[in-house]
């Protein structure tokens, strides 16, 4: 079995580019610092004041590692400062100079989601050695690519990218967690024949017996031998669109009742996938909300108005 050592031997780790570190504080540099260096990375610590100034002055790197905590520190630096800093790293990842991934606590979900929507980031909350062992293989699957960071926008989810996610299940033993990894679902989905037709008049209280009926099962059976968040998502922002609430990121990834990190990761997906979209909120601009696409909107009304068809029937 192939080790972690597989990532330290490999081409783009062997010309010792550094990961940068931006960190809230000494204790959280130190804290993302020990697990990148531990899989074979050289990194290069800043504060988050001021870290603009020092990425003006890098001249190469394979990517960001910002981590953040709950309370901050001494030198955790603004929230302007993070903000500006998040600004910069989504707009590099998005023109393929700078993957980046943001380690923060839970009540930091809205604010850091708000900033960080390119390709190539990723948001991890409180992870485990194994949530950042999966995203540094998913940032080295990225790197690996030829001309990657010169043309990311254009090239699907490489089988590599899989590969390195289930070699580093395998070496922890414990990425079942994360096994419904959003890179799984099929680009190509149905959509129905007519999305400007009329959608069907659906009650929330259906809505409502739906999800409610999903949840049963958990007195009965293991929660994640139905883990589905996609289809929980769909649910929440359906009654959530019947009853004219907005949802934001962290109340959405609640709803998919998985990790926050995996939800996060199938937002992101189902948004890619035209399901989801993504509004900003006009009284907080550190806030985002998620709502359904048309098209989603649509279908989901019309399998709830078909499924209470059926039960009457």
């Amino acid at each position: 079995m192939t080790s972690l050592s597989y990532l330290a031997s490999s081409d783009v780790l062997d010309a010792r580019t550094p990961m940068l570190v931006a960190a809230a504080s000494d204790a959280a540099r130190a804290r993302a610092a020990r697990g990148l260096e531990e899989a074979g990375w050289r990194t290069v610590g800043m504060a988050i004041d001021g870290a603009l100034d020092r990425l003006a002055l890098q001249a190469a790197a394979s990517g960001l590692w910002i981590e953040l905590e709950a309370g901050g520190g001494e030198d955790g630096g603004s929230s302007d400062a993070l903000d500006r800093l998040l600004v910069y790293a989504n707009h590099e990842a998005a023109a393929g100079r700078m993957p980046t991934i943001v380690a923060a606590p839970p009540a930091m979900i809205d604010p850091v989601s708000a900033r960080l929507d390119a390709a190539h980031t990723q948001l991890l909350i409180d992870p485990d050695p194994v949530e950042r062992a999966t995203a540094l293989a998913l940032l080295q699957a990225t790197l690996a690519r030829p001309a990657t960071l010169h043309d990311i926008a254009h090239e699907p989810a490489s089988r590599r990218l899989k590969q390195l996610s289930d070699e580093v299940g395998r070496i922890a033993a414990t990425l079942a967690r994360l096994s419904s990894d959003p890179e799984t679902v099929p680009k190509t989905i149905e959509r129905p024949v007519s999305p400007s037709g009329d959608a069907p008049a659906v009650r929330g209280e259906v809505v409502r017996d739906v999800i409610r009926a999903r949840r049963l099962r958990a007195r009965f059976f293991d929660e994640e031998l139905f883990a589905d968040p996609a289809w929980d998502m769909l649910l929440d922002l359906l009654q959530a669109e019947i009853a004219q609430h907005r949802v934001p990121v962290s109340s959405l990834c609640i709803a998919a009742a998985v990790p926050a990190t995996t939800a996060l990761r199938w937002i992101k997906t189902m948004t890619d996938n035209g399901l989801f979209n993504r509004r900003a909120d006009p009284h907080d601009g550190r806030r985002v909300f998620i709502e359904l696409a048309p098209a989603a909107s649509l279908a989901m009304r019309r399998y709830v108005a078909e499924l209470g068809s059926n039960v009457a029937a």
